[in-house]
C-alpha cells in the first residue's frame, strides 16, 4: 500500500506514522494518534484530508475503525467535517473559516432563493453544532447484530421496494407513540419517510399547490422553511413568545399550519398546547402539521395532534433520537389520506431501505430504543446543566432556555446585539452555533445563539463551555 504512494503524499505520511505506533494499541487508537501527531506537527491547519476510502485503503483499516478515530479527533477539535464536503485539519488557537460557497449562477430562481437563505451549517461537527445527537455512545454493536440477523437468504424480499413502509416497523412505531406520546393510531395511518424533510415535502406535494400559503411560527425551524420554499409555497410567519403567546396577524384559512411538537425548536422551551389550540381555532387551516423534531422525552405531551382528526398530521424522525445518518422517519396522517399519500410517495420517491427499516423495527420492538433513550436523555440533561451554569454567568445573555433532555438550547441577547457577527467570531474559535435572528420574521427582533450539546461529553464539554463563556464575555457587552 505505502510503496505505491509518493513520498510527499499525505497518505504516505499517514501510513508511515501509523506503522510507527506501538502494535500493542488497538487499530483505532493507532490511527487516532497518527492523525493527531500529523495535525499538530506536520500538516497545516485547514488542509483537507484524503477521502475515508483512501485512508482506509492506505492503512488497511475497516471504515468503522477509521470513523471512530476521526470522531474522537472531531470532538477534540483538531478535525472538522464539512456538510458533504470533506474533513479538514484544525490546530487549536488558529482561526477557522467556512469553506467558500460556490456562486449561484446557472441555477433556477427557486434554487437561488433557497440557497440564499441561512440553512444547514457548512460545518456539521464541532463544539455546539445544533441538531446533532450523541453518536459516539450509540450502541453500534447491537445495531450491527440486528443488521446481521435480518440479512439472511430467506429475507431476500427486504431488497425490494417498500410500498408504504415495512409493516413491523409501522406497528413498532405505533407502540412507541403509545408509550411516549400517549395516543393510539392504526398502523395504516403511518407512512415511513426518509427523515422529517422527506415527510414535510410529501405533505406539501400532497396537500398544497404552488403559491398556497403555509403559516409557521417565528423563530422557525429553518429546515422546514427550506422544504416549503423548495415546494413553491408562500411562507408567512407569526412570532410566538413563551409567556405571551402568538403576536401579530396573518390572514386566516391558510392551506397549511406548521407547528413544532412538545419542545419548541429552536427556542428549546416547552410548547404551549393552549397557545397552539387557540392558533388553530383562529386560523382554521386546511391541515395542521405538527413536527416532533426536538424529542425531549417528556411523557406529558403538549401535542395538539389528534389521530382521529381529518386535518391533523404528525411528523417524526429517528435521526435526532439515534443518529443523523439513519434518515428514517414517519408521518401519522388521517385515515382518509393514508392510501393517497402512500401512493404518491411511491410514485415520486420510490421507497426502499427495507433492510434499515427491518433493523429499526427490531431495535424498537426489542426495547432497545427505550433503553437507549432513557440512558442518553439523562446525559443530555447533565450537559444542559453544565451549559446553563456557564452561560448564566455571561451578563449579555438576558434569557437562557432551562435545562432539559433535548439536544439543543437557546441563549437570548438584547435585541441590539448583532448575533450574526457574534456567530462568525465564534467560528474563528471553532464554535459552531447558529444566530437566532436569521430564523425570525421581519419585525421579530429577537437575537441570540442556538447551540447543541450532542457532540461533546464529559470533560470536553466542561472545557469548551468554560472557553465559550470567557469568549462571549469579551465579544458581547
Amino acid at each position: 500500500m505505502i510503496e505505491d504512494l509518493k513520498p510527499n503524499d499525505p497518505l504516505a505520511s499517514l501510513a508511515r506514522r501509523y506503522q510507527q505506533q506501538p502494535k500493542s494499541l488497538s487499530k483505532q487508537v493507532r490511527a487516532q494518534q497518527a492523525l493527531r501527531h500529523l495535525i499538530e506537527q506536520d500538516w497545516p491547519s485547514g488542509m483537507k484530508l484524503p477521502s475515508h476510502r483512501q485512508m482506509c485503503h492506505a492503512l488497511g483499516l475497516a471504515r468503522n475503525t477509521l470513523a471512530g478515530a476521526i470522531s474522537m479527533l472531531v470532538e477534540e477539535g483538531v478535525l472538522i467535517t464539512g456538510h458533504g464536503q470533506g474533513t479538514w485539519t484544525h490546530r487549536p488557537g488558529e482561526n477557522l473559516e467556512l469553506p467558500v460557497r460556490p456562486a449561484l449562477s446557472g441555477v433556477s430562481r427557486r434554487a437561488r432563493e433557497l440557497l440564499s437563505q441561512p440553512g444547514a451549517a457548512e460545518i456539521q461537527s464541532g463544539a455546539f453544532v445544533p441538531g446533532i445527537p450523541d453518536i459516539a455512545q450509540f450502541p453500534m454493536r447491537k445495531w450491527r447484530q440486528l443488521y446481521t440477523s435480518v440479512t439472511v437468504p430467506r429475507n431476500a424480499l427486504l431488497l425490494s421496494y417498500s410500498t408504504g413502509g415495512y409493516g413491523p416497523l409501522k406497528r413498532a412505531i405505533r407502540d412507541f407513540l403509545r408509550r411516549w406520546r400517549h395516543f393510539d393510531c392504526d398502523p395504516e395511518q403511518i407512512i415511513i419517510t426518509e427523515g422529517t424533510h422527506n415527510g414535510l415535502e410529501l405533505c406539501a406535494l400532497a396537500l398544497a399547490d404552488n403559491g398556497d400559503r403555509v403559516v409557521m411560527e417565528s423563530p422557525c425551524y429553518w429546515g422546514a422553511r427550506n422544504v416549503f420554499t423548495a415546494c413553491g409555497l408562500t411562507i408567512e410567519m407569526l412570532p410566538w413568545y413563551p409567556e405571551q403567546g402568538h403576536r401579530g396577524r396573518v390572514a386566516p384559512s391558510p392551506k397549511l399550519l406548521y407547528l413544532t411538537g412538545s419542545q419548541h425548536y429552536p427556542l428549546s422551551v416547552p410548547t404551549s398546547k393552549a397557545d397552539k389550540q387557540a392558533l388553530c381555532g383562529w386560523l382554521s387551516p386546511d391541515y395542521i402539521i405538527e413536527d416532533d423534531y426536538e424529542f425531549n422525552g417528556q411523557r406529558d405531551t403538549r401535542l395538539v395532534f389528534d389521530p382521529r382528526s381529518e386535518k391533523h398530521i404528525l411528523a417524526g424522525s429517528f435521526s435526532k433520537l439515534l443518529f443523523p445518518g439513519l434518515r428514517l422517519g414517519y408521518l401519522v396522517v388521517p385515515h382518509h389520506l393514508a392510501a393517497t399519500i402512500s401512493r404518491l410517495r411511491s410514485e415520486v420517491f420510490r421507497e426502499g431501505r427495507m433492510l434499515d427499516q427491518a433493523v429499526l423495527a427490531a431495535f424498537i420492538a426489542n426495547g432497545d430504543l427505550d433503553l437507549w433513550y432513557q440512558r442518553i436523555q439523562k446525559e443530555y440533561l447533565a450537559r444542559q446543566q453544565v451549559m446553563h451554569d456557564q452561560l448564566s454567568q455571561v451578563p449579555a445573555i438576558e434569557d437562557l432556555s432551562s435545562p432539559s433532555h433535548a439536544i439543543s438550547l437557546c441563549a437570548r441577547f438584547a435585541d441590539t446585539v448583532d448575533d450574526v457577527s457574534v456567530t462568525r467570531q465564534l467560528l474563528r474559535h471553532h464554535f459552531i452555533v447558529k444566530p437566532l435572528s436569521v430564523v425570525c420574521v421581519a419585525g421579530d427582533s429577537r437575537r441570540g445563539l442556538i447551540l447543541g450539546i450532542g457532540m461533546l461529553n464529559r470533560e470536553s464539554l466542561r472545557r469548551e463551555a468554560t472557553r465559550l463563556r470567557v469568549l462571549l464575555k469579551s465579544l458581547v457587552h
